[in-house]
């Protein structure tokens, strides 16, 4: 039970600044109904952001991952100098290539409107990609304090840069045109200014962890960078498959939609703004995997890792379905947030978000069964997985967004990230057994599915105020929550916090 304290005591800090990011930069996107009235007008920015994490992959070419494993078992302070000395030489000859092919990238991108966007994601990708090992030194080395105040500190700056430009000066301006803020401000700038909140909040990181960066040393490994890119190479395919099943929907959708380009615009515009709510699951992933990643591998040599790892996936599987059941269990209250300060346009097509919802938790799944193959040194698994689902991913949202629209994209989504989790386990119950409670681990998804289908079923039918829809939402939340406590009551009873509420005999387990 230690091992598990301290993982979740880490998944909190790094949830913190994870959370904290993905909140203030979602009140960044929400706070774009109101400072946009129209979703057509975001698909240039959208399209930005769903290029960015192609290019990260490439850029980052699976050094993160592979400074964790490789620590292990080599001098770290040399392992650290040798991959910052890599990832810096080859960020700049990234850049200096794309930006050769600049004009190409507009074209392709459909983003002739906005050319210079092209440069500020450039920007914004080269000096993330700096700050890539300064943050997975602070995770090896369990500080998450640290990790938590750059992280928070860049999407602070992000945010308030966002907000002075596209919110609070032109109000000022519209008052007083003469104002001296007229030399800073450029209304054809436009959403620009959001890019350039993004590449302030980067720099402002990279500066917090300058003491990590200056302790790099010129010193370089090649022997130990071929060893290290063996390990890593399968990873760049893994990612970028994985970047495929992310964004490609919101990369082609105005591109193979059989509808006039203003109107495709709108709904890559309103489709962008509901995957975001489905994301809201990823924030909880995302602060796990901050934390497992080098947990998982500090702790493989342990007697009992499988076990461990075991317990880890049954309460990550539990959280996963609590976050499902607060999207959609509440989804009307976004709804009224669009509709009653913002543009009705902006509530349209949230039906598919307990969907993605969904695919979301398979792929968080996924991403927890695949610590498989990266213990066991077997990479080109992890690939194999991720370009069939990426070939799913592009059949399917080729064949279904032309019809479905927004529900394609969705189940291309559903679709392909249950292949990956699907065959990830069987994989890796051939290569690196791990004994998962398979059949509880179902009875969580499927009963949280069947929680929100009964939720559904009463607002339609019986009352589609928003009061009736919150009230039955905290009702089956709190039955959800008081069955899980039952079933898993010896576990939680020893839980630092709320152990105490928990402190009676346990009920027989599913």
């Amino acid at each position: 039970m230690s091992n598990i304290k301290k993982l979740a005591g880490q998944t909190l800090w790094y949830g913190v600044p994870t959370i904290a990011s993905r909140f203030l930069g979602y009140l960044m996107n929400m706070a774009l109904p109101f400072f946009i009235a129209l979703p057509e007008k975001t698909a240039d920015l959208v399209q930005v952001y769903t290029i960015i994490p192609f290019l990260n992959v490439l850029y980052s070419y699976g050094m993160e991952t592979a400074y964790f494993r490789f620590s292990q078992i080599t001098d770290k302070r040399k392992l650290y100098s040798t991959l910052s000395l890599s990832l810096l030489l080859s960020t700049l000859v990234f850049t200096i290539v794309l930006l050769f092919f600049r004009d190409s990238i507009v074209n392709a991108a459909d983003l002739n409107e906005n050319p210079n966007y092209v440069l500020w994601m450039l920007a914004i990708i080269a000096v993330d990609n700096l700050n890539t090992l300064p943050f997975a030194k602070l995770r090896l080395e369990n500080r998450p304090r640290r990790y938590a105040f750059a992280r928070i500190a860049g999407i602070v700056i992000n945010l308030l840069v966002v907000l002075l430009f596209l919110g609070v000066i032109p109000k000022i301006l519209q008052s007083n045109p003469n104002s001296i803020l007229s030399l800073i401000y450029s209304p054809t700038f436009g959403l620009g200014y959001y890019l350039l909140g993004n590449l302030c909040g980067s720099v402002f990181v990279l500066l917090i962890l300058s003491k990590e960066i200056r302790e790099v040393r010129f010193k370089f490994s090649a022997g130990l960078w071929k060893e290290v890119m063996k390990y890593s190479s399968p990873l760049i395919i893994v990612g970028l498959g994985g970047m495929v099943n992310d964004v490609l929907s919101r990369l082609i959708y105005r591109h193979v939609v059989d509808l006039p380009k203003v109107e495709a615009d709108h709904q890559l515009g309103v489709f962008a703004n509901i995957f975001r709510l489905a994301l809201l699951v990823t924030i909880m992933i995302q602060a796990f995997r901050m934390a497992a990643e080098p947990f998982f591998f500090n702790h493989s040599k342990n007697e009992n890792a499988q076990k461990t790892y075991a317990r880890v996936m049954k309460f990550f599987v539990i959280a996963c379905c609590f976050m499902f059941l607060f999207i959609g269990l509440f989804l009307d209250i976004f709804k009224w947030i669009f509709i009653t300060f913002a543009n009705k346009a902006w509530a349209e097509g949230l039906q598919v978000v307990p969907l993605l919802a969904l695919g979301n938790i398979f792929l968080g799944i996924y991403y927890n069964l695949s610590i498989w193959y990266k213990l066991s040194a077997k990479n080109a698994y992890g690939a194999i997985i991720t370009v069939i689902g990426a070939a799913i991913t592009i059949v399917l949202n080729i064949t279904l967004i032309p019809t479905l629209h927004y529900t394609g994209a969705a189940l291309a989504t559903f679709f392909c990230y249950l292949f990956m989790m699907v065959a990830s386990y069987f994989l890796g119950q051939k290569y690196y057994p791990v004994p998962y409670a398979v059949k509880k681990l179902i009875a969580y998804l499927v009963l949280a599915v069947v929680v929100y289908l009964l939720h559904w079923g009463l607002v339609s039918t019986i009352n589609h105020s928003l009061w009736f829809s919150i009230l039955t939402g905290l009702i089956l939340l709190a039955g959800f929550a008081w069955f899980v406590g039952k079933v898993e009551i010896k576990e939680l009873k020893h839980m630092p916090v709320i152990g105490k509420y928990f402190n009676r005999a346990a009920p027989p387990s599913l």
